[in-house]
């Protein structure tokens, strides 16, 4: 063999046994599991990796607990039917979630048993929270006034307020911390992202995202490298984005077109990859991350209509969401803000838990 071809059959050997920077993974739907039910709206997806359970905030049906095992609800969390829940955030550390109801309500419960404790009134209207561990604090995305958006601080595990901040948003949307000193936060109609010290209560930072970013929505922080990962809905001539914001200086450092009707983002730091899952265009993105300002498309996984919200299971690396089958109904109030037929009707027993993995 001449030189030039073991050199060849060494690059090859060296490509197939190697990892590539960037590779196909070849996610895919694994399993859809319908629940019954009259299908009202929904929101918001977790998942409790020790147990394996995933949080459904499937509003007038209750705070649903889903068991992959069995494929089926096993619990409804008490009172949070009666108060349409929104979805729930867990704070294992503590054995501690809270349902956040639409009726301006938090129903706190144990992760281990699934009790319920009496629901604590936080306000008028109540949208969802979030847990910020540097500081033990959930910080709550109460209904917008004239002037802004309140978040209201409590502390965690007690829940007794600590703090107020008003934001100059109407219309906040997903937060994430990056565990040391930041909380950031979306605020979609400024086309903002606010760095918060949750403990202090205080604004620290803001971060324009325009103009490659309209209407940021979703957030997760990959702490290690101090990147900011925000997905974006879009507007005017703006296209829905992927954009990655530095934490420190909120320098814009990538940014890249995805679907529409994004509602949710993940980053997994053991896979080193970026989901976006978008309901509009019925599709989830995949992007690589190959160091704090590298990140490649990897795939886009058609999904289906309306799925929009999603969470992983940390250890076995599934990601649940859900839809159901729907209709605009031109009768009612439809949020043209994300589209012009963006349903508002759903049908019963289409209620659907998707599992997506790799193939």
């Amino acid at each position: 063999m001449t030189r030039l071809g073991l050199a060849v059959s060494v690059a090859a050997l060296i490509c197939v046994g190697g990892t590539s920077a960037y590779a196909f993974d070849g996610w895919r739907l694994q399993k859809a599991t319908v629940i019954e039910g009259k299908s009202s709206g929904w929101d918001y997806v977790s998942v409790d990796s020790a147990t394996h359970h995933v949080f459904l905030g499937h509003r007038k049906e209750g705070l649903q607990v889903f068991d992959p095992k069995t494929d089926k609800v096993i619990k409804v969390i008490d009172k949070t039917k009666e108060d349409s829940s929104n979805g729930a955030v867990l704070m294992p550390e503590f054995d501690l979630g809270v349902s956040n109801n639409e009726d301006g309500t938090l129903t706190p419960f144990k992760l281990s048993t699934l009790a319920a404790q009496a629901p604590i009134k936080v306000g008028g209207d109540l949208d969802t929270s979030h847990y910020d561990p540097a500081s033990k604090r959930l910080v709550l995305n109460m209904g917008a006034g004239d002037d802004g958006t309140e978040l209201i601080m409590l502390d965690v595990p007690s829940l007794k307020e600590v703090g107020r901040l008003k934001v100059p948003s109407k219309k906040v949307e997903g937060a994430d911390s990056d565990g040391k000193s930041g909380f950031f936060l979306a605020a979609q109609d400024l086309d903002k992202v606010y760095k918060i010290d949750a403990k202090a209560g205080t604004i620290t930072a803001t971060y324009d995202t325009a103009p490659a970013c309209g209407r940021p929505t979703a957030v997760t922080v990959n702490a290690a490298d101090d990147r900011v990962y925000v997905s974006c809905r879009g507007h005017d001539a703006v296209k829905p984005s992927l954009v990655v914001l530095d934490g420190a200086s909120g320098k814009i450092v990538f940014n890249a077109e995805i679907g529409g009707g994004t509602d949710s983002i993940i980053y997994d730091a053991d896979l080193k990859r970026i989901f976006t899952a978008n309901g509009v265009s019925a599709n989830l993105n995949v992007f690589e991350v190959d160091g704090p300002d590298s990140y490649k498309l990897s795939e886009t996984l058609g999904t289906r209509a309306g799925m929009r919200t999603m969470a992983i299971d940390r250890k076995t690396k599934t990601i649940y969401a859900v839809t159901a089958e729907g209709s605009a109904d031109p009768s009612k109030k439809i949020l043209t803000a994300v589209s012009p037929f963006y349903a508002n009707t759903f049908f019963p027993d289409s209620y659907t838990v998707m599992a997506y993995g790799k193939k």
